[in-house]
């Protein structure tokens, strides 16, 4: 099966990491300190002249002190219901692949869906990751291995993976072909017990 196009409003990601370094009056010394990656590779990216990995965004957000998803964000106002036509979502081109959020720089709730697609060779990068939160990965197609703490799991269509985000992890098209993901972060609410189903009177109660 072909991969199937993903559509959305595409935007150079370099422009952004350099406005929000400005922002934050940081120099590229700094952001290159603090993250690791050296100050002629972030002056590359911040150009548009080289994509990044998801795993390279992840070190530049955590210098910038920001989560990844920040990158998707645009100062729009945060809604409590969101419905989203294919064409508005906002997608980040990287390295063999397109990160797609789905919506998720508008809501105010503890979730954040992305459709993932990576090109034969793609993935997260050298680096590992972690989050605060949780993960969730459905497949869709293709071959996805993901590590998670020196564990590797290989994902094809229909297969599920779930697991905290603070744990070590990355991903990587693991054949030959295109594949895609559904990956939704989110956090669970302290006062929500784990399998615990809510029903609207029992919220009004509370």
């Amino acid at each position: 099966m072909g991969s199937k196009q993903t559509t959305g409003l595409t935007f150079a990601i370099g422009t952004r990491i350099k406005n929000l370094r400005i922002e934050r009056k940081l120099s590229l010394h700094a952001v290159s300190k603090v993250s690791g990656i050296s100050v002629n590779a972030l002056s590359r990216i911040e150009r548009n002249v080289s994509l990044p990995s998801i795993s390279t965004l992840h070190k530049i957000a955590e210098a910038l002190n920001v989560s990844i998803t920040h990158f998707f964000q645009d100062r729009v106002c945060q809604k409590k219901v969101i419905f989203c036509k294919r064409d508005q979502n906002i997608q980040i081109p990287f390295l063999r692949g397109a990160w797609q959020g789905l919506a998720c720089e508008q809501f105010s709730g503890g979730i954040q869906p992305f459709l993932l697609t990576l090109e034969a060779g793609g993935g997260s990068g050298r680096f590992m990751m972690l989050h605060s939160g949780n993960e969730f990965v459905y497949c869709l197609e293709g071959q996805l291995e993901y590590e998670v703490e020196q564990e590797r799991y290989l994902l094809e269509a229909g297969d599920t993976l779930l697991f905290l985000g603070h744990q070590k992890h990355r991903w990587r098209n693991a054949g030959k072909g295109p594949c895609r993901a559904l990956i939704v972060l989110f956090d669970v609410p302290e006062n929500i017990q784990k399998g615990e189903v809510l029903f609207l009177d029992e919220l009004s109660a509370s």
